[in-house]
């Protein structure tokens, strides 16, 4: 006997979005990824904070080694120049570094580039004033060793020196030199004197 079967079916509602009417938002373009434009800048990152903060902690350094004259001549803020004084007399090795933390953690508040333009200012005549000297003692030795010789070359160089004068001084730092094997009196004489020369003369 054939015996029918049935099967039964799983009825699955028709829903449209017209059902649910402002829950879904029909759109035809594809979502966007995210960019890094549409992040939100949360400032520098923890090793350009830690560069500036040693920045600032050297620069401080060199406001400890300033003379008063040039620390004045900055017009840094009064907190500012009274932890640079108090750095100058802590004696202890741990409160020095306590104050030179202080000083780079106030650093931070000021402009440095007043500081960093004056620094290089100073190099600068540091410099020439370091190639003057070089040239001034390489001038008195040369007298000293040549003598006359090169006093002719200096008078060519400088017309209207006091030949007999010049003289003198060579002189007197030679026989010293033969003497005493070192500079004295009679070399510091000539090392002034070539160096007024110097100071007449343009760069």
């Amino acid at each position: 006997m054939y015996q029918s079967r049935t099967r039964s079916r799983l009825l699955v509602p028709r829903w449209t979005l017209e059902d649910f009417p402002g829950t879904f938002t029909v759109t035809s373009e594809p979502p966007k990824k995210p960019s890094n434009d549409d992040s939100e800048y949360d400032g520098p990152s923890k090793s350009s904070r830690k560069r500036a903060a040693h920045a600032a902690q050297d620069l401080g350094e060199e406001l400890i080694r300033m003379r008063d004259s040039e620390l004045a001549s900055l017009n840094l803020p009064e907190i500012l120049v009274d932890a640079v004084q108090e750095a100058r007399r802590v004696t202890s090795r741990g409160g020095l570094a306590r104050q030179r933390q202080f000083i780079g953690k106030l650093m931070r508040d000021v402009d440095p580039e007043p500081i960093r333009a004056f620094l290089a200012s100073r190099n600068s005549v540091n410099a020439r004033d370091a190639e003057r000297f070089k040239r001034v003692e390489a001038w008195r030795e040369r007298l000293i060793v040549e003598g006359a010789p090169a006093l002719e070359d200096l008078e060519r160089w400088r017309p209207g020196l006091d030949r007999d004068e010049w003289a003198r001084r060579i002189s007197a730092a030679r026989e010293e030199r033969a003497r005493t094997a070192a500079s004295g009196a009679a070399g510091r004489e000539l090392f002034r004197a070539l160096r007024a020369l110097f100071d007449t003369m343009p760069e």
